[in-house]
């Protein structure tokens, strides 16, 4: 059987490059919205988190139609941190539009995403976005696509790969550079042509691998995958099995399934080969397990995940403001939420820590753990997290450690700073173009060289540098790596700041905090341009005297004070610190409190 009615396609591209934006125009152009209904940009960033950020986080269903063909479109994030979301997603589709920006080109995560879709031998279609830049370099992007679809051996088939030139804001395509088009008919018209409509045997067995988890808190968790083979019916009895036998076959009933239409999800009476659909019911599903029927329980295989490179450890809060304003605050809430999150995120790793209620949490960069750190403290945990660390490999006998391929885009006069901090950060410089009155740097860097870094690359590119990585493998252990040079200010009591006490603290360095901040001993207020920790009292206030002097009674002139973000405080953090995360607040805290117990602890640590 062959489903000429349908395609199911997905939207792979570096972070920016305009995947989300492109997906709202073609939602407008194939029909979703009424003519006069108001529509919002970014319609599939649903999350917060999403639209604050801008950037795609989970990857998102939606559906067209086109000339009575109905196509399945799953936007993809952007990031590498969450490419674990792309490879699963990839086995849904049956072809993909590689998105590249028309100035940019081809970035490490286009590398990444178009290696995995070769590798499952996918249909590719090139759109070149934004070619309305005026600083588009449209036949150069083309060129550069080429030379990377050779690189990564793609096959004869792969390399006639069709390019459509498009403006996502503007919703128009056409297939030359030089020509504005007037809508999306020709990107449409190259997705029924190119793209393979879906087949299978629809009177066989049924097979459907579940590709994500959905969770509703009215039918519980919601298996979304596509039908490989066969059809499956409202009420029907299935078998749930798992290709590597991490768990024993099961039965199971199907209460409902749901098809993807525009924005909305349509329950219908039964799927076939091809079709995307939800199916509730089933109460322990897991994403890479299959549903099957019950007479021929054959389960699919389930593509391999990378595996995780960076750990922290998130464990209770044990700070003197414990408790005052998070709603989930002991280990065993912490625990279940961590659980939680490892049904839906493929690449997040969870074990028990050496520590009292601590949990080792496993992911693929830091932004991928700050996101989930973000999430749970928007819903009410308080938790500590520590420094993050890379996770070591032994290869062969030989320790290696996780490489990151590192793409910068700087100023020319930017080049000299950039050279120099990746030198002390054992950087092997790649390659070097000049790319008008900027240089694109390439660089092979340890991924723990890049922890703290970024702060440092915005100030020394004067905000206008763009960086960008991707994990490039394992290599031998490369050497000490020097930690952050920079000291702490640590707050000498606990109590209220005042603004004299903050006036007299800020020539030691930067301060975190504003008058009126409740603080506690071993919090850490500021940073010190010196290495080395200074305690510094914060609450002290001045003394009232009996005397007026011209002068003494000026108003404080206070510095401002630099509001730290939670990214900005796990790369700020030194091992002997932590970052204490609640719902209304991020604070930065030393291990050891105490400032006696913590001076006989560096004492301890200066003699070994």
């Amino acid at each position: 059987m062959i489903r000429k009615d349908l395609r199911n396609i997905a939207i792979i591209a570096h972070v920016d490059h305009g995947k989300t934006t492109l997906v709202d125009e073609m939602l407008k152009q194939g029909g979703v919205y009424r003519e006069n209904q108001a529509t919002v940009d970014r319609v599939m960033d649903n999350n917060d988190l999403e639209r604050e950020r801008g950037i795609t986080i989970l990857a998102k269903n939606t559906a067209v139609y086109y000339k009575d063909v109905k196509i399945n479109i799953v936007d993809t994030p952007g990031h590498a941190d969450f490419s674990g979301e792309v490879e699963r997603i990839l086995k849904m589709v049956n072809g993909v539009l590689l998105l590249v920006d028309s100035f940019e080109g081809t970035m490490p995560q286009t590398r990444f995403v178009l290696q995995k879709a070769l590798e499952l031998g996918h249909k590719i279609i090139v759109v070149v976005n934004k070619t309305d830049r005026p600083d588009a370099r449209n036949h150069e992007v083309v060129d550069e696509v080429l030379e990377l679809l050779l690189d990564l051996d793609a096959t004869e088939e792969q390399l006639e790969s069709p390019v459509v030139f498009c403006s996502g804001r503007n919703g128009v395509a056409s297939y030359s550079p030089d020509v504005m088009g007037e809508n999306f008919i020709p990107l449409f018209d190259k997705i029924l042509e190119h793209i393979p409509a879906p087949e299978g045997d629809d009177t066989g067995d049924l097979q459907m691998l579940v590709s994500s988890i959905d969770y509703n808190d009215y039918v519980g968790r919601i298996a979304v995958g596509r039908v490989d083979r066969g059809t499956v019916k409202v009420n029907q009895e299935i078998t749930v099995c798992d290709y590597h036998n991490r768990v024993a076959p099961y039965r199971s009933k199907v209460v409902s399934i749901y098809q993807f239409d525009g924005l909305n999800k349509v329950a219908v009476d039964t799927a076939t080969v091809g079709d995307i659909i939800c199916i509730s019911g089933i109460e322990n599903v897991n994403i890479g397990e299959t549903i099957c029927s019950v007479n021929n329980p054959e389960p699919l295989p389930f593509v391999k995940i990378s595996e995780p490179t960076v750990e922290m450890t998130f464990a209770v809060n044990n700070s003197p403001f414990a408790g005052r304003e998070g709603k989930f605050v002991t280990s065993r809430q912490i625990r279940e939420r961590l659980h939680k999150e490892l049904l839906k995120d493929v690449s997040l790793r969870v074990k028990d820590s050496d520590q009292a209620d601590a949990y080792d949490v496993a992911g693929r960069g830091e932004m991928h753990l700050s996101i989930l750190i973000e999430t749970m403290r928007r819903e009410g945990y308080e938790l500590s997290v520590s420094t993050p660390r890379v996770l070591y490999k032994e290869i062969d006998g030989v320790k290696c450690e996780p490489m990151e391929k590192l793409y910068i885009d700087v100023p020319d006069d930017c080049v000299g700073s950039v050279m120099s901090k990746m030198g002390v950060r054992k950087g092997e410089l790649v390659s070097m173009n000049p790319v008008g009155n900027r240089t694109r740097l390439e660089f092979s860097v340890p991924a723990r060289g890049l922890f703290g870094y970024k702060s440092e690359f915005l100030t020394d590119t004067k905000g206008e540098g763009v960086m960008n990585s991707v994990f490039d493998g394992y290599k031998p252990y490369m050497g000490d790596i020097p930690t952050r040079t920079r000291g702490s200010l640590v707050a000498f009591e606990t109590g209220t700041a005042c603004a004299y006490g903050i006036w007299n603290s800020q020539e030691r360095g930067q301060m975190f905090i504003d008058a009126g901040v409740d603080v506690y001993e071993g919090m850490v207020v500021g940073v010190s341009p010196k290495a080395g920790d200074i305690n510094v009292n914060v609450c002290k206030t001045k003394h009232l005297t009996n005397t007026r002097a011209s002068g003494s009674d000026d108003a404080l002139r206070l510095i401002p004070y630099k509001r730290m973000s939670l990214e900005e405080s796990l790369e700020f953090i030194g091992d002997d610190e932590l970052v204490e995360v609640t719902p209304k607040n991020i604070r930065i805290r030393k291990r050891i409190l105490d400032n006696d117990l913590r001076a006989k602890d560096q004492a301890k640590r200066k003699k070994q």
